[in-house]
This record gives C-alpha cells, sequence and structure tokens, in this order.
C-alpha cells in the first residue's frame, strides 16, 4: 500500500483545471504533504529491506536442496531485469526491479559480510546520498532563481499530451523519462543497496524469525525512532510541498534520506509489534496473503493506473488531484487484499511469483 501511495501521484500526474493550468486544493495539499510526509522515501527502503533478507532465504532454499547458489540467483536477477525492463519501457519508469536486479550482483559479491560491517557501510553510504542531495540542493538554492517558471508548466502540458495519446506515445515519454532518471537512480540506487546491506544483515540474525527475541529491542525503535523520522520527513514536506519552494526541494531529500531509515523502522518495528497481539494476529491473517503476492501486486498496480491515466485506457492524467488519488489507491489496495486471499486459495504462487519462481529454479515450481 505504502508503494502504491508513493507511487499514483507520480503516474497521474499534477491536477490540471479545466482551463488547463496546474492547480490543487486545499484538502489536496494537505493529502500531498501528508504522503511526503509519511509515505515518501520510507517504502521503497522497506521493500529493499525485505529484499536483502528474502537474499539468505534464497540462499539457504538452494543450501537445503543442495543446488548451487549462483546459477539459482543469476537467474533470479534476469528475471528481475526483464520484468523491469518491460514494466518501466510499458507502464511506470519510476520501476526499481531494474536497479534490484543490478544490485543483486552487489549483493552476491558480499554475501558473507559480517552483519555489523555490513550496517557500517549501509550508514556509509546513506550518509553519501544525503551529502551529494545537500550540494546540489545549497547550490540550487544559492544560484537559481525563485519560482516554478513557465518552462516547467508547459513541460507538465507536453507530458500529459504525451501520455493521453496512442501506445506509441506513451512508451516514447516512458522511455524519455526513464532515460532521464538514470543519474538520480545511480544516486538512489546507493540508497537501496543500504537498505539491502541491512536486511542481509538482519536475515543472517534471522531477525524476523525471532521476534520474541528482539521485542524489547523493537520497542525502543518506535519510541526513539519515530519522533526522529518524523520531524526530518516533516522537513522534507516543507521543502517538497510548501511553504518553501521549489529551489529547497534536494535540501529537504538529504534530510529525508537522513531520516527516512528511522521512521521506516518504526513502521517494520511497530508492525511487528502489533501482529503479536491477539487483534493483531487477525490483521496478519489478512495481510499475510497481499505479502505472497507482493511482486504481483506491484506490477498490477502499475497496470491500473497505467489503464486509468494513459492512453492505454481512460487517459485520465492530471485529472485528479491528490486526495482523489488517495481514496483510489485504498480502494485498489482493498480489492487486492480480497483478490489475494481468493487466489491462495486456489493456487500456491501469485502469476508473476510463479513465472520467476520457475526462472529461477529452471522447472516448474
Amino acid at each position: 500500500m505504502g508503494i502504491l501511495l508513493a507511487n499514483a501521484p507520480a503516474m497521474a500526474g499534477p491536477h490540471m483545471g479545466p482551463g488547463g493550468e496546474l492547480s490543487a486544493s486545499w484538502t489536496d495539499a494537505v493529502a500531498g504533504w501528508t504522503i511526503t510526509t509519511l509515505v515518501s522515501a520510507k517504502f521503497y527502503l522497506l521493500f529493499s529491506f525485505l529484499f536483502g533478507y528474502s537474499f539468505t532465504l534464497q540462499r539457504a532454499s538452494a543450501e537445503r536442496a543442495g543446488a548451487p547458489f549462483a546459477p539459482r540467483h543469476l537467474r533470479r536477477l534476469t528475471g528481475l531485469f526483464l520484468l523491469g525492463v518491460a514494466h518501466a519501457v510499458l507502464l511506470f519508469p519510476g520501476d526499481v526491479l531494474v536497479t534490484y536486479a543490478v544490485l543483486s550482483l552487489v549483493l552476491f559479491g558480499v554475501r558473507d559480510i559480517a552483519p555489523r560491517t555490513a550496517v557500517r557501510a549501509a550508514a556509509c553510504l546513506v550518509a553519501g546520498v544525503a551529502a551529494c542531495l545537500l550540494t546540489w540542493g545549497l547550490l540550487t538554492v544559492a544560484l537559481a532563481e525563485p519560482g516554478p517558471g513557465q518552462d516547467v508548466t508547459a513541460a507538465v502540458h507536453e507530458v500529459a499530451a504525451s501520455y493521453r495519446g496512442d501506445f506509441g506515445s506513451v512508451v516514447h515519454i516512458n522511455l524519455e523519462r526513464w532515460g532521464g532518471a538514470l543519474g538520480w537512480n545511480l544516486l538512489y540506487g546507493a540508497d537501496m543497496l543500504a537498505a539491502f546491506l541491512v536486511g542481509l544483515a538482519a536475515g543472517r540474525r534471522e531477525l524476523l524469525a525471532q521476534t520474541d527475541r528482539y521485542r524489547a529491542w523493537m520497542v525502543q525503535i518506535v519510541v526513539c525512532a519515530m519522533p526522529l523520522g518524523l520531524a526530518g520527513s516533516a522537513f522534507m514536506a516543507v521543502c517538497r510541498k510548501g511553504p518553501l519552494d521549489a529551489r529547497w526541494y534536494d535540501v529537504g531529500s538529504a534530510v529525508g534520506v537522513l531520516t527516512a531509515p528511522a521512521l521506516t523502522a518504526a513502521y517494520a518495528c511497530g508492525l511487528l509489534l502489533l501482529l503479536r497481539t491477539r487483534s493483531g494476529s487477525r490483521i496478519a491473517g489478512v495481510l499475510a496473503s497481499a505479502g505472497r503476492l507482493a511482486l504481483t501486486h506491484y506490477l498490477t498496480q502499475s497496470l491500473v493506473m497505467a489503464l486509468v491515466f494513459t492512453g492505454y485506457g481512460l487517459a485520465w492524467y492530471g485529472r485528479f488531484g491528490v486526495a482523489t488519488l488517495m481514496a483510489g489507491c485504498l480502494v485498489l489496495y482493498a480489492v487486492q487484499l480480497a483478490y489475494s486471499g481468493w487466489l491462495l486459495r486456489r493456487f500456491r504462487y501469485g502469476p508473476v511469483e510463479w513465472l520467476l519462481r520457475t526462472a529461477t529454479l529452471a522447472r516448474r515450481p
């Protein structure tokens, strides 16, 4: 759900009024500020952490089966890479699967790293990304003119026209935006790699399999990390969504990169603690099926949004504000929750999970 809320505004485009002007109501402003504070830059970290953790499970599975791990891993990341390319070109240029596939090579190379070393390396990567963003952001504040300018508005209308066009137009703008974001993908790829390494360290310690053992530690993380993460995320929202102007965007992003891991960790630990309670066990029953279909849901969300907002379907790019998008995301996620339970009562895997597992094992699972 967090990934959906983060990606939807990018796929739907900024709201354009009846006259084509960029506009946002106060409800949209509040909704956008809320998403930036509570969602943006948190859930790709959580996904990346879980990807690093799952690496240890994949390796253990290969060892139990007596199969060499390297070929399995190479087939898995090749499958991820191909899925990611198709996703980025056809549906959403903000795809992370290609980045995950490339970073998986790094993860394989450091697979025997000591957990403490992995965490220290992750901290250095996060600090490096934040330093790059802060340096660029401060230069922008010092040198750029305030205000969005007419060129930004014109560019938004050009993108909107492309997304409302035919199949070729949508693919062309996706390729253009995917290529244009390559530099930022490399930078934020280091942030994802940091989360991979922390996940790898957690997997080596079997943290998610021994939550009772780490309960007191998780409570401390929720209590101490939540305020820090919220403060940093609120500052990021001030820089990205106002009242500070667009020149402060990367300064806010730098603070967000530094503090987002705290809020992400608080989310994860808070959820784990909740799931250990009596009422939480019922919530776990609802969420577990969706978790087993995470890749299918990720791609399905992009497909649904492409059908709604691009020329593939309704071509409603730029038609809705953020508040309406949030409501639509909650409805879509509720449908996915219901679908997950229905599907897994009949099949062992989701369709994309089955496809990736088949590629990984080089046989039908």
